[in-house]
């Protein structure tokens, strides 16, 4: 039994990856197919935003937060090159599964 919870910070795009959303969750299956039914209005439902592309996972909630607002600071290019590393074709990621 998992008595350790983990947290998300993740970043969807669009289909002509022209847009970069960050975000941070405990539960990234559950937000991504909030992103892809558009079940929260606002900026991801108004850019089509929608395809995970990047996750970094963290222990705790505060690490996660933190690391979000790091990645919201770089620049595009910076975001760009970290993507790159782990998914150079920018191809649409499939949330883990077994983290519950």
């Amino acid at each position: 039994m998992r008595t350790t919870k983990t947290y998300f910070v993740y970043i969807l795009t669009n289909k002509s990856n022209k847009t970069i959303y960050i975000g941070v969750t405990n539960n990234i299956v559950r937000r991504v197919f909030e992103h892809k039914n558009k079940l929260n209005k606002g900026f991801t439902e108004k850019y089509n935003i929608n395809k995970l592309v990047y996750y970094e996972t963290f222990q705790y909630i505060k690490e996660a937060i933190k690391r979000e607002k790091q990645l919201n600071r770089f620049p595009r290019s910076k975001k760009e090159d970290l993507i790159n590393e782990i998914n150079p074709e920018w191809n649409e990621l499939k949330p883990p599964i077994n983290y519950l």
